[in-house]
């Protein structure tokens, strides 16, 4: 009997890509929601910028739930936090919008404290936005995973749970589930990893 943790580890990837799915809009953002979110992507568009923000994680989980939630991550394909918040930064500043963003905050990387990546954080519109890059990880001889800039489906894939693993596409507005079970394991309330441990 094959057990699917015992796949080589390409088939289990394979699976997963194909078995993912991309689940429609919500329809619940807030009209402050929506204003952040038509910033980011008119910056994306109007700098042309070759990033895909998507918003991580707990947020995605708590408004498919239906639950208001501030937590917002802005997870990045391409570029690093920082970058991309000094960016938009100077975006706002140069459209006369200043007054709109706050300074940019850097939390640096420190992996012996379990803080495997810089995240910037700033706020945009009244929300405190953390921005970070997804990343993927690798474990050698050490439980300090080296980190670099991942796959949307890497980093799905090393969160802790799959009701924490999807994320919003601000390019295409629609909610990804890259494990093909987050949505499933959130409307049966059950906690699972998205990979066997």
């Amino acid at each position: 009997e094959k057990l699917e943790w015992h796949m080589p580890e390409a088939k289990k990837r394979k699976e997963m890509e194909t078995s993912s799915e991309v689940v429609d809009e919500l329809t619940n953002l807030t009209k402050e929601e929506k204003a952040l979110f038509d910033v980011l992507s008119a910056f994306v568009e109007q700098e042309k910028l070759s990033v895909v923000p998507r918003v991580a994680g707990g947020w995605v989980r708590d408004k498919l739930l239906d639950r208001p939630s501030h937590d917002i991550d802005i997870a990045l394909d391409t570029m690093y936090g920082k970058e991309f918040a000094e960016k938009l930064s100077q975006y706002m500043k140069s459209n006369n919008r200043q007054s709109d963003v706050g300074s940019i905050g850097v939390i640096k990387c420190n992996p012996e404290q379990s803080k495997h990546l810089e995240t910037a954080t700033m706020k945009v519109l009244g929300f405190e936005v953390d921005f970070v890059n997804l990343r993927a990880e690798e474990y050698t001889d050490t439980r300090i995973p080296t980190t670099r800039i991942g796959t949307a489906e890497e980093d799905a894939l090393r969160r802790d749970l799959t009701i924490n693993s999807m994320f919003y596409n601000l390019a295409t507005r629609k909610v990804e589930d890259l494990t093909g079970r987050g949505r499933a394991d959130l409307a049966a309330r059950m906690a699972r990893t998205p990979l066997e441990p």
